[in-house]
């Protein structure tokens, strides 16, 4: 019954997780969350049973209107890796002899930050003389996806701060079958809220999603379909233009909607976005869907929480006969328990990282890495 440590810290989130990788015999054991205080959890039997002792996340949060930079974050995960490690290590209650390995995020991501958690992962594996996993990031949403809602070869969009990928299995790899051919769905959803200086606690994301729900008056913004690609940075600039135009509205001088006379909101704002990036990703998977014949499609990553991209989403897959999975915050937002899951998959095939080969990189295709342990 092997068990593994993941840390992952590609942003602002350092994430430290422990799962165990049980025989079918195995009775469940505790889920231990930073956020919740669940019963046990067993993933569905079409993905590997996974068992989760622990999932500790914790944020970096920067003032409303700016960013988090990557120096700010790094010395932010150097201050919270060893608490988060040692209280993982005691939910899930285990001896460091039943580790089988230590799993790190190797990337994609942001370099300092990425580099103080392989440090960290670096040091663990040489004081307790654990083999190492380095983890691609994207590798390890996916993974996790699989494994917590039991779909078995769905269509993955994988949308994040810092990725939108469509993703297909085909021969060992994650195909990628569309992506942003600038910045990320999440990061223009990010920046936007820099405008107009929403709070970044919890996520800036998150709280648009809540203005969301109260906008009415939807507002023309560029459509920037590419084929299987797609462009926000055009879409991001018309919108902080919007933005900037509702910031000099008064009551002698008012922004009205032509169709409804009504005001014009930051809520209506908000909203606007979100229907515009998230029609333009259901179109890319829709047409990722018919041409590999898939009737599912899993939503990974941090935007993934979004439920109007779910709702959105699940009328495209009903009307195709499909279906949609996707997870809660546990799960979508960066955590330490799938960078465990996807590096004990890959350390049961025999995989390792040298210790003078574990680096990280900014850059790392999700592509790239061998799927062996999928048939």
């Amino acid at each position: 019954m092997p068990i593994a440590i993941g840390l992952e810290g590609s942003a602002n989130k350092l994430g430290v997780g422990i799962i165990l990788h049980p025989s079918s015999s195995t009775p469940s054991s505790p889920h231990d969350s930073a956020h919740s205080e669940d019963e046990a959890f067993t993933s569905k039997p079409t993905s590997p049973p996974v068992q989760i002792l622990a999932n500790l996340r914790h944020t970096f949060v920067s003032p409303p209107g700016t960013g988090f930079l990557p120096k700010d974050t790094a010395a932010h995960h150097r201050r919270w890796v060893v608490r988060l490690t040692k209280q993982a290590l005691k939910q899930a209650r285990i001896q460091l002899e039943d580790v089988d390995c230590i799993c790190y995020t190797k990337g994609p991501g942001m370099g300092a930050p990425l580099g103080a958690v392989a440090i960290a992962a670096r040091t663990l594996s040489q004081l307790w003389d654990k083999p190492l996993i380095g983890v691609n990031h994207c590798v390890g949403h996916i993974e996790m996806g699989r494994a917590i809602t039991g779909a078995e070869n769905p269509v993955v969009l994988y949308v994040s701060g810092g990725n939108t990928q469509v993703i297909a299995y085909s021969a060992q790899r994650y195909r990628i079958f569309g992506e942003a051919l600038d910045i990320a769905v999440g990061n223009c959803l990010d920046r936007f809220a820099r405008v107009l200086n929403i709070s970044n606690d919890p996520a800036p994301g998150y709280n648009i999603e809540q203005l969301a729900k109260d906008g009415k008056c939807l507002l023309e913004l560029p459509y920037a379909v590419k084929g299987m690609d797609v462009s926000f940075s055009g879409i991001l600039a018309r919108v902080e233009e919007l933005a900037r135009r509702l910031t000099t509205t008064t009551s002698t001088n008012p922004w009205l909607d032509p169709d409804t006379g009504l005001d014009i909101t930051k809520s209506d704002l908000c909203f606007t976005l979100q229907e515009t990036v998230f029609a333009m990703l259901v179109e890319i998977t829709e047409r990722a869907m018919a041409h590999v014949g898939a009737q599912q499609v899993l939503i990974v990553g941090g935007v993934g929480c979004n439920e109007r991209l779910q709702q959105m989403m699940g009328i495209m897959a009903s009307e195709r006969g499909g279906s949609v999975y996707a997870t809660d915050e546990r799960f979508c937002i960066d955590n330490g328990i799938m960078i465990a899951h996807a590096g004990l998959l890959a350390h049961g095939k025999g995989f390792e990282t040298k210790l003078e080969e574990s680096t990280f990189t900014q850059r790392f295709r999700t592509d790239e890495v061998l799927v062996n342990w999928r048939d």
